[in-house]
């Protein structure tokens, strides 16, 4: 009597891991021993890297307001401080969104900002 490999099941399972290594350099996406390791790393990455976009977003927003407040004559630190005195809820996604793209509107809130930051230096 032959020996149950469950043979159907453990090619599909090697399938699906070298199918997944597709385009991965040499011998990690031709040889399973080393495909499952590089699979399995780059997974890992890419969990950790959702993670870090959300960062690297973040910063790159926070460049763009900088670069745009201060051809309007504010530091990024005193536009932000501004915004939060004159109760202006505008995340920095859209912040960096209007610096790029409605120079017109950003100058505008820019100007209020400028304005909440003169009352509250006033009122100290």
């Amino acid at each position: 009597m032959p020996r149950a490999t469950n043979s159907p099941a453990s090619r599909a399972r090697r399938k699906r891991i070298l199918l997944r290594a597709k385009g991965f350099r040499g011998f990690r996406s031709k040889l399973y021993r080393y495909a499952k390791d590089a699979v399995f790393k780059a997974r890992q990455y890419e969990y950790r890297d959702r993670k870090k976009r959300k960062g690297q977003f973040r910063r790159l927003w926070i460049q763009r307001i900088s670069a745009a407040s201060r051809a309007e004559g504010l530091t990024y630190s005193r536009f932000m401080e501004g915004l939060k005195a004159a109760e202006i809820n505008v995340d920095r996604k859209i912040l960096a969104d209007l610096a790029v793209h409605d120079a017109a509107a950003f100058t505008a809130i820019v100007d209020q900002s400028k304005v909440a930051l003169e009352k509250k230096s006033s009122a100290a």
